[in-house]
């Protein structure tokens, strides 16, 4: 069977982004202002973020939310995406299921993330801001808002988690090519940064420590906001362009997905294709299709987190999220797939999770690699290693689907590329990458304070 790719054009690019939080019968809890104990409010979030974000961060009611034309313009540099029919790996693995993935690579940035960054520069370029800050884990997110502030004329400044700073360094050279400042985090250039070193001077960092060095420069900074990149209810909303064209062209493929799968490390790129899809299950006209969120065996959050109030950042300048959580004082371990080693999950998906609505998986590393390299000689493309966790995860369900001899049709966000990311598939050629496992003392230990 041939390749088969199901195209879109410019005009097919949605106008608005989908709120799945107006369809939700049970709402997310909401966020905690940690110093008055109340729900935050609009304002409560302006100091930090732009005004516009700040609303759509709260909005519960409205089911779909315009998407500014300006935005809709940028978004024609690479959208709509190809949706493609993985003729090749459903060969390699002799199985029946039809497999289809959204090609999210073929961004400028190589990844998702611009879909989110775009649309925040954007609305911080509105409000007069001419600085912004932000963290970013293997980079992709770094890159992604690099090229959003050079497009609109901001001074951006990355915080990049310090392992990952050493492991991609083509990802930082990226970002310096589109004109923003990278500094590896833990740094010495904040408060939360020099805390962190004097009291572990060898810590390789996470996301939650350069969240906290980011918020903490764009608080203390003139005319500057902190632009995320992944966890909070506006960053999955934006993302939902993904599933909303996959849904026209999983029309024009003839089929519906009766599997949903993306890697998971805060839930922008799953939420983005998910999120769309999952309406038809809320208003029971798909009631059976599943989401399946695929995170990294080392740093399982949705599979063995506690689901509880906690903090988005290390050092305890956000607010207090209801998620599932392993503590946000957590070490995960130097995997490769830097953009997954974070130790929460955002509110909305975190109630989906225990509504049962959707489920999680957890994948060694090793795992991740093998199912990359199957992907990558079948297909052609050589994934990132965030992305390789739901290739894993599909190929799982393939092989069940064969064993058990049922056609599925799997559905999976491709959510970037792995070409800057070669150093890592050369240490799992060598031989020198192995699993990771969280005991569970460690997790018991790292949420203890927060039950």
């Amino acid at each position: 069977m041939k390749t088969k790719k199901f195209l879109l054009n410019e005009n097919d690019i949605p106008e608005s982004w989908y709120n799945v939080v107006a369809d939700m019968a049970v709402k997310p809890r909401p966020l905690i202002h940690p110093a008055t104990g109340k729900p935050i409010e609009v304002d409560d979030l302006v100091p930090l973020f732009s005004r516009e974000a700040s609303k759509q961060e709260l909005n519960t009611t409205d089911r779909w939310i315009e998407i500014p034309e300006v935005v809709r313009e940028a978004y024609r540099m690479w959208r709509p995406t190809p949706l493609v029919r993985a003729a090749g790996l459903e060969k390699l693995l002799d199985t029946p299921a039809h497999i289809y993935f959204k090609n999210e690579s073929v961004s400028p940035v190589g990844s998702h993330k611009l879909n989110s960054a775009i649309a925040q520069a954007y609305y911080c370029k509105q409000e007069g801001v001419t600085n912004i800050t932000t963290e970013t884990g293997a980079g992709q997110w770094g890159a992604a808002l690099s090229l959003a502030a050079k497009y609109f004329g901001l001074e951006l400044a990355v915080y990049m988690v310090k392992i990952s700073y050493e492991q991609k360094p083509y990802r930082r050279s990226m970002m310096r090519t589109f004109g923003a400042e990278v500094i590896a985090s833990p740094s010495m250039s904040t408060k939360a940064g020099r805390k962190i070193i004097t009291e572990r001077p060898n810590y390789q960092g996470s996301l939650g420590t350069a969240i906290s060095e980011a918020v903490e420069l764009a608080m203390s900074t003139p005319n500057c906001k902190y632009v995320l990149g992944s966890v909070l209810n506006h960053v999955a909303l934006h993302q939902t362009v993904i599933g909303l064209e996959a849904e026209k062209q999983m029309e024009m493929a003839g089929e519906y997905p009766d599997m949903v799968v993306a890697c998971f490390g805060g839930g922008s790129n799953f939420s983005g294709l998910a999120f769309p899809f999952l309406r038809h299950k809320i208003d029971g006209s798909k009631p059976s299709t599943q989401f399946i969120a695929a995170e990294p065996a080392s740093c399982p959050k949705l599979t063995r987190g506690k689901f509880v109030y906690d903090f988005g950042d290390e050092a305890g300048y956000t607010p207090l999220i209801p998620m599932y959580s392993l503590g946000h004082e957590f070490k995960p371990a130097n995997i490769h797939a830097g953009g997954l080693r974070y130790h929460g999950a955002g509110s909305i998906v975190s109630q989906l999770i225990h509504d049962k609505l959707i489920e999680a998986v957890d994948i060694p590393q090793l795992e991740t690699f093998e199912a990359a390299t199957m992907f990558a000689r079948a297909e052609g493309i050589v994934p990132a290693p965030e992305s390789s966790h739901a290739i894993a995860a599909v190929i799982r369900e393939a092989l069940k689907a064969r064993e058990a001899g049922q056609k599925k049709v799997i559905l999976f966000n491709l959510s970037g590329h792995g070409l800057i990311d070669m150093a890592a598939y050369d240490r799992y050629f060598a031989g020198d990458l192995r699993n990771y496992e969280v005991p569970d003392a460690d997790i018991k230990d790292g949420v203890k304070s927060l039950e």
